[in-house]
């Protein structure tokens, strides 16, 4: 077999060209495909939600200052990471109605307070939104009334 000549190595040389542009162009088609309509990417938003989560409990049991606003830190980060791509964070107040497209009734707490009745008492754990559609509802204990 004879060795390639300078031509030969420019021919491979314009085929790899060819086919790396082509490759650019595929993924600049499904990016755009991606961006244009077709809704969040659901898989990714739960998973970076599960990550801010984590680093909300790190903050809440840091030993220093300083680790809970390193922890708080990634957690706004991956806050912004998931408006940005569609998500948004469900964080129910307390005291706010309950609403069962959003939130998940973990805990009842009783309460002697009718105007109480149904209202969140606690946070405990943020949910998602992701497309206008709850996909973690937000675990939330919430007022039962019960008189005295």
């Amino acid at each position: 077999m004879a060795e390639p000549t300078l031509g030969d190595i420019a021919d491979k040389v314009d085929d790899v060209a060819r086919l790396l542009a082509r490759q650019a162009s595929t993924l600049g088609a499904i990016a755009d495909a991606r961006a244009s309509g077709s809704g969040p990417d659901v898989p990714l938003l739960v998973e970076l939600h599960a990550l801010r989560v984590d680093a909300l409990r790190c903050a809440a049991t840091a030993r220093s200052r300083r680790e809970r606003a390193g922890f708080e830190a990634v957690a706004g980060g991956l806050e912004r990471l998931l408006t940005g791509r569609g998500g948004s964070v469900v964080a129910p107040r307390v005291g706010e109605p309950f609403s069962g497209s959003s939130m998940e009734a973990a805990e009842v707490v009783p309460t002697e307070e009718a105007d109480r009745d149904r209202t969140v008492a606690e946070l405990l754990e943020p949910g998602l939104l992701a497309g206008g559609r709850s996909v973690r509802p937000a675990r939330v204990a919430v007022h039962r009334y019960r008189p005295a």
